[in-house]
């Protein structure tokens, strides 16, 4: 399933505004991005091989590490990557699901879950 960049962003904006409040609340100094796919360099550098095995990526510094010594940096970003995203999916409502599946997973690491707790959380039971 293909969508142009504007429809996946507006994708990726309804499955913000879906997040509970309580959740959005606590969001701070985070921005969201879309990116077609993972560099190569990202890619190497987090020992994965391929473009499509990345649907999105937090970084920065956890809500939950943030000390009084906090303040003054660059925002901490969620990136969704569109194209691996568009190439698991067939329809419309897969890729809105799927981007809301990346969303909520990306959400959980800057509030500090390990990948560990969250494919727990998420009931995925081929992680080890």
């Amino acid at each position: 399933m293909k969508l142009t960049r504007k429809e996946f962003e507006e994708t990726v904006v309804s499955a913000l505004n879906r997040l509970p409040k309580f959740i959005k609340k606590k969001m701070e100094n985070v921005d969201v991005v879309v990116e077609p796919r993972a560099s190569q360099g990202l890619l190497s550098e987090m020992g994965l091989r391929s473009p499509s095995e990345l649907l999105g990526l937090y970084q920065g510094v956890p809500y939950d590490r943030r000390g009084f010594y906090y303040g003054n940096v660059l925002p901490d970003k969620i990136t969704l990557f569109q194209n691996p995203i568009e190439l698991i999916c067939q329809t419309r409502e897969e890729v809105n699901e799927k981007v809301r599946e990346v969303i909520i997973h990306e959400v959980g690491h800057y509030f500090g879950l390990d990948e560990k707790t969250l494919r727990e959380l998420e009931g995925d039971e081929s992680y080890e």
